[in-house]
């Protein structure tokens, strides 16, 4: 049996520091968010991404975003944030929302296939966001399904998809929303959505309007 965590009624915070620990040394963690489960690693170290990639059979032209657990740590990996781009974080994080920012050199290159851009969302949901505080890096983290599978919202279905590939994984019940976060890009002060999930654009057009 693979190694489990049971967060569904209670969290054991001393536990899970023990799974961020293996997150930070590179590990792979399957967790909940609010929106679908996340399969998980150290954002900041190329070698952990490239297994990620791997273990997800995820095209490595498609790039993964980060997940942060402050605004802080936002700024630890992205610059020149606009305006625009701050009222949009302060407005729907924490929340199902992943922003396009403009990366910096914190930042491994195979994460976003070598652009400029990284994607960041800070979520709602406090298994995750502990995770990441313990963790102390933003976590590289694509939906937890095998690419082209549904997204993984059981983590029974989850753990029949990738076995023992995986070095722990948390379960904290089925995911709240159950679809993806939108995705958002500012582009000549205008927001473009890369995929609308359960925040709509009229919603972030309100924000900026």
């Amino acid at each position: 049996m693979c190694n489990y965590l049971d967060c569904r009624n209670e969290i054991d915070d001393k536990k899970l520091q023990e799974v961020a620990n293996i997150i930070r040394q590179g590990g792979i963690v399957v967790f909940p968010t609010e929106t679908v489960y996340g399969i998980g690693t150290n954002g900041l170290d190329s070698k952990s991404i490239s297994k990620l990639y791997h273990v997800k059979q995820r095209p490595l032209n498609k790039p993964i975003s980060l997940l942060v657990s402050s605004l802080e740590m936002v700024k630890a990996v992205t610059e020149n944030i606009s305006d625009m781009e701050y009222k949009l974080m302060e407005r729907f994080f924490p929340g199902p929302l992943t922003i396009i920012l403009k990366k910096n050199k914190a930042v491994p290159n195979n994460l976003t296939n070598n652009t400029d851009t990284v994607g960041i969302r800070l979520p709602d949901n406090i298994i995750a966001r502990k995770l990441i505080e313990y963790a102390n890096v933003p976590i590289a983290t694509p939906s937890a399904n095998i690419s082209g599978k549904p997204s993984g919202i059981n983590i029974q279905d989850i753990i029949k998809d990738f076995g023992d590939k995986v070095d722990y994984y948390i379960d904290g019940g089925p995911s709240k929303l159950g679809i993806g976060s939108t995705i958002v890009k500012i582009e000549d002060n205008k927001p473009l959505i890369l995929r609308e999930g359960s925040i709509s654009e009229s919603e972030i057009l309100k924000v900026i309007n």
